[in-house]
Formats: structure tokens, C-alpha cells, sequence
């Protein structure tokens, strides 16, 4: 079985994007939290119509990202000594077609919210009941008008079966009034803030059913 130990020291395997880092480093528990007790994927069913969908908009510096997809069996942990060569199918930015058990290419900002809408909609339309859709961004990439046009139609055309994971590492732009959270609330998503080192209030966060979209915004201190 991984622990958080061993999944550490499959994140420390990669080096050479130290400039992404830290960025990485805070999505860590949010993405072990999801693999491990939330998602209804694993190897064996990353194709199946029914599997829960994880989108990661959050595209820059994916290394914890790769880190979980080693630790759950989706990739050799020792393509992660080689990532970002040339030959590696592990770039830094994520590629849905060279790894395994990846939804979406991502690290243009601002297209990972609006696809986790078409996505969570295209499910609706097959009558799919079951899937859930999570979708990782960034409190940077908030800043992007196409999150403002994904988080407004959202709750216009009620969707339930999506969660937005606002990582909120105080680097936004421009900020909003009252946080992050406000920026879903205003548009009437269920909105919650947890510390996003914190496993227990992370799995409530994400496991509580609400009757709408549901924002919830994971705050990593700085030390």
C-alpha cells in the first residue's frame, strides 16, 4: 500500500522544473485525497463510460499529478527518473494522449473549468448518472474570463454532478472580494474552504452531495 511517504518520494524523482515546484507541491494531498478515497477510476477502468473524470486545468509543473498516476499503477514509477527528455511521454505539461489515465491536455490557463462543465453536461445528455467530474485549477488562472463564463453557466443550466477544486495559493492576479470562495458563491455554487493539507476536511469536501455545482477551495499556507 502507498503512503504519503512513498508518494513523496516518487514527487522528489522528478527534478528540473523547480520554477513549478511549489505550484505542484500544493496539489499533492488534494490529488492523493482523490485518488485514493473519491475517484471511481483506476488502471483497469480509465476507459470505462461510468468512471468518475479528473480534470487537471492546473497544468503547470504536473509532477504530483504524475506522482499519484505512479503510485495508483497508471504509469512505471521509472518513467519519472526521465521526465521532460525527449523521449519521455512525461512532459510539464500533461499530454491525455502519451499518459495513461490523463482526461485532458492541460497548461493553457483557463480551459480546464469550461471542459469540466461540457464534460459534466455530455454525461447528462447520456443519461449517465454515476460519473461525478472533478476539476483541479488553479487561484492564478481564476483570472481568466473563460472561468467566469464556466462558473456562471454552470449553475444556469444546474449542473450536479461537478466539482471545482480552487487551489488557493494567494498568487491570483488581481484577487476577488471575500476570496475565492466568492467568486463561485455570487453564482450560487455550493462553496466550502478547507485547508488543503488536510485529508479528512479535504474527503468531506468532496464527497458531500449538493443539489448544484460545488466549489471548494483548498488554502495551502506558506511557510
Amino acid at each position: 500500500m502507498t503512503t504519503t511517504l512513498d508518494l513523496a518520494a516518487l514527487f522528489r524523482r522528478m527534478t528540473g522544473d523547480e520554477k513549478h515546484e511549489l505550484a505542484a507541491a500544493s496539489t499533492l494531498d488534494i490529488l492523493w485525497v482523490l485518488y485514493d478515497r473519491v475517484l471511481n477510476i483506476d488502471p483497469a477502468t480509465a476507459d470505462h463510460p461510468d468512471r468518475d473524470r479528473f480534470l487537471l486545468s492546473k497544468g503547470h509543473g504536473p509532477m504530483a499529478y504524475y506522482a499519484i498516476l505512479a503510485a495508483k499503477g497508471f504509469l512505471d514509477p521509472a518513467v519519472l527518473d526521465d521526465w521532460t527528455t525527449f523521449a519521455s511521454p512525461l512532459g510539464q505539461h500533461p499530454d491525455r494522449n502519451l499518459v495513461p489515465g490523463v482526461e485532458i491536455s492541460s497548461g493553457s490557463l483557463g480551459h480546464g473549468l469550461p471542459l469540466a462543465v461540457g464534460t459534466a453536461l455530455g454525461l447528462r445528455a447520456q443519461n449517465r448518472v454515476k460519473p461525478r467530474v472533478f476539476v483541479l485549477v488553479g487561484d492564478g488562472e481564476l483570472d481568466e474570463g473563460s472561468n467566469h463564463e464556466a462558473i456562471a453557466l454552470a449553475t444556469r443550466l444546474h449542473v450536479t454532478n461537478l466539482t471545482a477544486i480552487a487551489v488557493d495559493n494567494g498568487s491570483a492576479s488581481h484577487g476577488w472580494p471575500g476570496g475565492l470562495a466568492s467568486r463561485f458563491a455570487v453564482e450560487g455554487w455550493h462553496t466550502t474552504t478547507v485547508d488543503g493539507r488536510d485529508h479528512d476536511a479535504l474527503h468531506t469536501a468532496f464527497t458531500t452531495r449538493h443539489d448544484g455545482p460545488n466549489a471548494v477551495v483548498a488554502t495551502i499556507r506558506k511557510a
